[in-house]
């Protein structure tokens, strides 16, 4: 997927990745219950962040992969009709292998 919104510095843009609809035994989960996935997949990331010796520190993240993130972090977009997180590299939690 390609989006024409370019990070800034240490951020990323990551695109939620739906939860489960059903409950290991099968029960089905309404949508006014569901709370928000804390899993996304990264769809764009920041040239990185400036030191303080002038150098660059590009983003460790890469585009496709799959991250696990705090329930309040970064801030929600709409663009394109899809929803959106822009959020700084360090609010990443763990990357999905």
């Amino acid at each position: 997927m390609t989006v024409s919104i370019q990070p800034t510095e240490d951020r990323i843009l990551v695109e939620r990745v739906d939860s489960e609809e059903k409950t290991s035994g099968g029960i089905l989960i309404p949508e006014t219950a569901k709370e928000k996935p804390i899993r996304g997949k990264i769809v764009a990331v920041g040239n990185g962040v400036i030191n303080d010796n002038g150098e660059t520190r590009p983003v460790r993240l890469k585009i496709g992969q799959v991250v696990i993130f705090g329930k309040w972090s970064g801030t929600e977009i709409k663009h394109s009709g899809k929803d959106f997180i822009v959020m700084k590299e360090s609010d990443v939690l763990a990357v999905e292998q």
